[in-house]
């Protein structure tokens, strides 16, 4: 056994490369999912169809280009955990090469036609700091690694702290999230096509008011993509 294979063994002994999905070992060309979970996955495809489903949920809402989710999650799913682990557990990697599965679907189908700029959803300081990354933008990465679009974290901030959106009812979550995003001055989006980027849509609540602070600027339009949808 060479030195590198020694190595990487005792790495694997010590610190499992296990599927952030189902826990089981992965093997050489398998990275966060194993092949099993990845192919299990309960993909949408709603990019391929007009006035979907992620669409029709901000409709009356916000005016919104396009819209989709990579995945179906539900409570009782097994894929609820790739979530938990991508924002809770510190495999903010797992959400850039999901990302990038992602995007390979959607280039396919000329999703990112038009689409000028990506920006994931922004965390507030305070909670990134204390997680230490936003899983939003490392899922954005993905997408604009593989589309060529370039990616924005500093345009928009969420400037207030609000409490999670977990257990809260959908009015509960449209009056927890007014006003907590500012478009920063030194932006430069007007005239631009934004993809605005989150890991999960449930109410679409949070997307609305980033939303909102982004069509400050003059003739900006919307599109969405969130990594899951709650289903």
């Amino acid at each position: 056994m060479t030195i590198p294979k020694i190595f990487t063994y005792l790495l694997d002994l010590f610190f499992p490369n296990n599927c952030i999905c189902c826990s089981q070992p992965l093997v050489d060309g398998e990275s966060y999912l194993c092949l099993r979970c990845l192919y299990e996955l309960p993909r949408t495809n709603l990019h391929l169809i007009a006035d979907n489903e992620v669409e029709q949920r901000f409709w009356g809402k916000i005016p919104v280009e396009k819209a989709t989710s990579f995945f179906y999650y539900s409570k009782n799913s097994p894929f609820k955990r790739i979530l938990y682990q991508i924002k809770y557990h510190g495999y903010k990697e797992a959400g850039y090469v999901l990302g990038k599965y992602a995007a390979a679907d959607l280039k396919k189908s000329h999703f990112f036609e038009g689409i000028d700029l990506i920006i994931p959803v922004p965390l507030h300081k305070k909670k990134q700091h204390k997680r230490g990354y936003n899983q939003s933008e490392w899922i954005a990465k993905g997408l604009s690694e593989i589309s060529g679009i370039p990616y924005d974290s500093f345009s928009v901030s969420r400037i207030v702290n609000n409490p999670t959106q977990t257990q809260k009812a959908t009015f509960e979550r449209h009056l927890n999230t007014d006003g907590i995003f500012r478009l920063n001055p030194s932006h430069h989006l007007e005239n631009k096509h934004i993809l605005l980027v989150d890991d999960v849509l449930t109410t679409g609540a949070t997307i609305e008011a980033c939303a909102r602070a982004i069509q400050e600027a003059a003739n900006t339009r919307i599109s969405v993509f969130t990594l899951a949808v709650v289903h």
